[in-house]
């Protein structure tokens, strides 16, 4: 079966979205298109890169995703195709597969489809589109493109660690208002060495302690936990944690671990 995912800053409003789908069921009748967001930030591509990143290991292997991210022409823009981990990507060389991907990807090309001057300023709906579908049938990454060493590369911001305190930063906040850092799960435990800890952010709030999951506070309670991305979330049970605890994209946290108390 075909798939194809999209990841998008095109939004619900406009026509584009529509568009972009029409264009890919008219390439491809029999294939299968799944919204893994439309909602991305305009061309914010580290916010893209961490929803997508989440997202694609759920799919099957062979899926194509489609990331359109600052994505509008430009004449020096290179698109792309990668096979990474069984998956298929196609996007713009912004930097946001360096982003996405944890190790180096299997197969780059740079495509050479053709532009129609049509779409010269969409080819979400072009180049990427016919990409994908090709992909999607089962094509070879080098049918549509020439081989490439290397992608552009952006880097996300990193904890800061010293022997009892990790500082990290707010990197992600989700529709629920979840506030998600970049600290994971394994950098925690590394540092923590089975320790008693504190978690500090804005307005002098504080935890102490780690959660299995968000209903184990009562309601209106905050709390943190590691969620499904295995990053350090900050919440409150069915509440709006980025709104009522003051927090951000950007803001900063720290974690200081206490020396001979052990968790």
């Amino acid at each position: 079966m075909a798939i194809i995912t999209l990841t998008t800053d095109l939004g619900d409003k406009d026509f584009y979205q529509s568009a972009l789908k029409g264009s890919i069921m008219s390439l491809l009748p029999s294939v299968t298109v799944i919204d893994v967001t439309h909602n991305i930030s305009p061309f914010n591509i580290q916010q893209a890169a961490f929803v997508l990143k989440n997202a694609f290991p759920y799919f099957p292997k062979g899926t194509v995703h489609l990331v359109g991210i600052d994505s509008v022409y430009n004449k020096n823009t290179r698109y792309l195709a990668l096979k990474y981990k069984d998956h298929f990507f196609v996007g713009s060389d912004n930097g946001i597969f360096s982003l996405l991907f944890d190790q180096e990807a299997d197969e780059i090309v740079e495509l050479n489809i053709m532009q129609d001057l049509k779409f010269l300023h969409f080819p979400l709906t072009d180049i990427l589109a016919k990409a994908a579908c090709h992909l999607a049938k089962g094509g070879k990454t080098t049918d549509i493109g020439l081989p490439v060493d290397s992608i552009e590369e952006k880097a996300n911001l990193q904890p800061v660690i010293e022997r009892d305190i990790i500082r990290g930063s707010v990197i992600y906040i989700d529709s629920f208002q979840n506030v998600i850092t970049n600290i994971t799960r394994d950098l925690f435990t590394q540092v923590q060495l089975n320790r008693d800890f504190t978690l500090y952010f804005r307005r002098n709030e504080s935890i102490s302690q780690l959660s299995w999951h968000y209903n184990e506070v009562p309601e209106g309670e905050k709390l943190c936990l590691f969620g499904i991305s295995n990053y350090l979330e900050i919440a409150i049970n069915k509440g709006n944690a980025s709104g009522l605890l003051g927090l951000s994209l950007n803001d900063i946290v720290r974690i200081e671990f206490h020396p001979g108390l052990m968790a």
